[in-house]
C-alpha cells in the first residue's frame, strides 16, 4: 500500500460549484503516475446537483438555487455553506484499494468523528452515505478516470437545512437529513473539519501534508 504524503488544500472562502469541478477534472486529466494525491476541504454556495444516476424530477421546486448536472456517481443533493466538502484525488491501484473499499473509507471517517462526540452512526449498504438513526448527516459520491478517483464528501455541519426539502434528497422521497450542530452545538465547524481530515489519515493510512496545486 501506498503510504506517501497526500497533499492538502483548504480552499479560502466559498467556492462556486463549476470552478470545483472544471479544477478536479484537469488535475485527474493531467496527473501521471508520480502526481501525489490530494485532498480539497472546501464549501460551496447554494447548489444543487444531480449526479450520474439522478432523475431530474427528484428536484422539486429549486427557487433560485441553480441545478448542476455533476459527473460524480449517486443522485441528487445540496451543497451550501456550512457544509464541508473534501474532494478525494486518489490513484486507487498506487494505493492498491478499489472504489468500495474508498467509499468505506470515507464513510468510516465519518462515523468514527461523530462517535469520538457521543454520536453513534452508521452506514447502509443500499444507500452510501452516512446517517443517524434515519436521517442523513453526509453524502457520498465519486468518479473513477484511468484508476483515479475525484470527487468525495459531505458532510453537513452547521448549515441551513431547509433546500433539502426542495428535493428528494439521494433520490428517496422519506429521506430526512441532520447535521452535526443540532446533535453537538458545542462543536465548532473548524474542528470538525480538522477532525474529518485527520480521520481520512487514519482510514486511508496515509500522512497528510500541506500543499496542492
Amino acid at each position: 500500500m501506498n503510504t506517501s504524503p497526500i497533499l492538502v488544500r483548504c480552499w479560502p472562502g466559498i467556492l462556486p460549484y463549476f470552478t470545483v469541478l472544471d479544477a478536479m477534472r484537469e488535475f485527474t486529466t493531467q496527473r501521471d503516475a508520480e502526481t501525489p494525491d490530494q485532498m480539497w476541504l472546501l464549501q460551496h454556495p447554494p447548489v444543487f446537483t444531480l449526479g450520474r444516476n439522478a432523475d431530474a424530477a427528484d428536484v422539486l421546486d429549486p427557487g433560485s438555487i441553480p441545478v448542476i448536472r455533476s459527473d460524480r456517481g449517486g443522485k441528487v443533493t445540496y451543497h451550501g455553506p456550512g457544509q464541508w466538502i473534501v474532494y478525494l484525488m486518489i490513484d486507487l491501484p498506487r494505493m492498491g484499494i478499489n472504489v468500495r473499499q474508498l467509499t468505506s473509507m470515507m464513510e468510516q471517517s465519518v462515523i468514527q468523528i461523530l462517535a469520538d462526540h457521543g454520536v453513534n452512526a452508521h452506514a447502509r449498504r443500499d444507500a452510501p452515505g452516512v446517517y443517524v438513526g434515519e436521517a442523513k448527516i453526509a453524502s457520498l459520491g465519486l468518479r473513477v478516470q484511468r484508476g483515479r478517483s475525484y470527487h468525495g464528501l459531505s458532510l453537513n455541519t452547521d448549515m441551513d437545512l431547509s433546500p433539502f426539502q426542495r428535493i428528494h434528497p439521494c433520490g428517496m422521497p422519506q429521506l430526512t437529513v441532520t447535521q452535526i450542530h443540532d446533535l453537538c452545538p458545542d462543536w465548532p465547524s473548524r474542528d470538525v473539519a480538522e477532525a474529518l481530515m485527520n480521520a481520512l489519515s487514519v482510514q486511508l493510512q496515509r500522512p497528510l501534508k500541506k500543499g496542492g496545486a
